[in-house]
C-alpha cells in the first residue's frame, strides 16, 4: 500500500501545514498507570483540528490535481477524519461535504461548521454513512477522500510516525488507537523502517473489533455489528491492504470498552489536565487494564491521538 519513502514524501509534502506536536512523559500522578515501565505521551490532540487525522487529509489534497477537487471534497467520518477535512477545504477554498453517523460528537460537528463545512447526520454507524457519501461523490463529481483506505492518508499518517522517533530515542513499545486502521498501517510501516524491534500495540473497542476479528480469521472479515458508542473507533470493515500491514506489522490487540476509555480521559485530565477524547484515550485505557502484553515493555509510548472534553464533565 504504502512505503517509507512514501511516508518520507509526504513528511516534506505536508510539513508546512502541520504541527510538530509535543511529548510528556507520564510522571508524578496521583494514580500511576499498573505497568513496570516509563510512559511517553504523545499529545498529538495538540494537532491542527484536534487528531493526527489533519496529516492524511492535507497528504490527500497536496497530492491531487487541482482540477480533482474542484466540486469540493467530500468524506464520511466519525468525526476526527471529518474534521480534519473541513479544515482542509477551507485550506484548499473549497466546499467541504462531510456525512457522519448518528454516535458523532456534536462538539466535532460543530467546529466542522465553524471550518465551513456542510454536515450531514446518515445511519448508525461509520460504513452507513460511507455508503451515502460516496453516492453525493458520484452524483456532484466532488472528490471522495476516504479516511483510511486511500493510499496518500496512509502515508500522510505515517509521518506522526517520523516524528515520534524523533523525539524518543528508546522506546520498545507503542500503544495506538485503532477504527479504520489507516493510522496503524502508516505509523507502524514508518517505525518499523527505522526501528523493526518496537512493538506495535493496537487498542480497540470491545464493541467493534475490526482489526482483532480479521486477524483471528486470517483475512478481512465484516463484523455483523458494531455496539460501541465512540464513532472515531467504530468501523465494520477495514481495507485488505491496511489488513495486510497490519497482520505483518502489529504484535498484540487490546481489547478496551468504553466505559474504560471515559475512565482513561478522566484520568487524563484530573492528572495532567488534558482533554483527550475517547479515542484519544484508548491507549491510556490499554495501559490501565492491566493486560500482560505490557509486562516484558520497559519504555512506552501512549499515543494521545484525538481532543474532546469526554472526560471533563464533573
Amino acid at each position: 500500500m504504502i512505503t517509507i519513502a512514501d511516508i518520507d514524501a509526504a513528511h516534506e509534502r505536508i510539513s508546512p501545514f502541520v504541527r510538530r506536536t509535543p511529548i510528556m512523559e507520564a510522571t508524578l500522578a496521583r494514580e500511576d498507570l499498573p505497568v513496570d515501565a516509563s510512559v511517553t505521551l504523545k499529545l498529538e490532540l495538540n494537532q491542527v483540528t484536534g487528531s493526527f487525522k489533519a496529516r492524511g487529509a492535507m497528504n490527500r489534497l497536496l497530492g491531487a490535481d487541482r482540477a480533482e477537487i474542484a466540486n469540493g471534497i467530500i468524506t464520511a467520518s466519525g468525526g476526527n477524519h471529518g474534521l480534519a477535512v473541513a479544515r482542509t477545504a477551507h485550506v484548499a477554498g473549497v466546499p467541504a461535504f462531510v456525512y457522519v453517523p448518528e454516535t458523532v460528537s456534536p462538539a466535532k460537528v460543530e467546529k466542522m461548521h465553524k471550518w465551513g463545512a456542510e454536515v450531514r447526520v446518515v445511519g448508525a454507524e461509520w460504513s452507513a454513512s460511507n455508503e451515502a457519501a460516496l453516492e453525493f461523490a458520484r452524483s456532484s463529481g466532488a472528490a471522495y477522500f476516504h479516511p483510511f483506505a486511500d493510499p496518500l492518508v496512509v502515508a500522510g499518517q505515517g509521518t506522526l510516525g517520523l516524528e515520534i522517533l524523533d523525539q524518543i530515542e528508546d522506546f520498545d513499545t507503542i500503544v495506538i488507537a485503532i477504527g479504520g486502521g489507516g493510522l496503524i498501517a502508516g505509523l507502524s510501516t514508518s517505525i518499523k523502517a527505522h526501528r523493526p524491534n518496537v512493538r506495535i500495540v493496537a487498542v480497540e473497542p470491545v464493541g467493534s473489533p475490526t482489526i482483532k476479528a480479521s486477524l483471528d480469521a486470517g483475512a478481512v472479515v465484516t463484523l455483523p455489528e458494531v455496539t460501541s458508542r465512540v464513532a472515531t473507533m467504530s468501523c465494520r470493515r477495514t481495507d485488505e491492504r491496511v489488513f495486510e500491514i497490519a497482520r505483518r506489522l502489529v504484535s498484540d490487540v487490546v481489547l478496551v470498552s468504553d466505559e474504560a476509555m471515559l475512565s482513561a480521559s478522566q484520568w487524563l485530565w484530573y492528572e495532567y489536565g488534558i482533554a483527550a477524547d475517547l479515542s484519544g484515550a484508548a491507549s491510556i485505557a490499554a495501559l490501565r487494564s492491566g493486560h500482560r502484553v505490557f509486562d516484558e515493555s520497559r519504555r512506552i509510548c501512549a499515543l494521545i491521538c484525538g481532543a474532546g472534553a469526554e472526560g471533563t464533565a464533573p
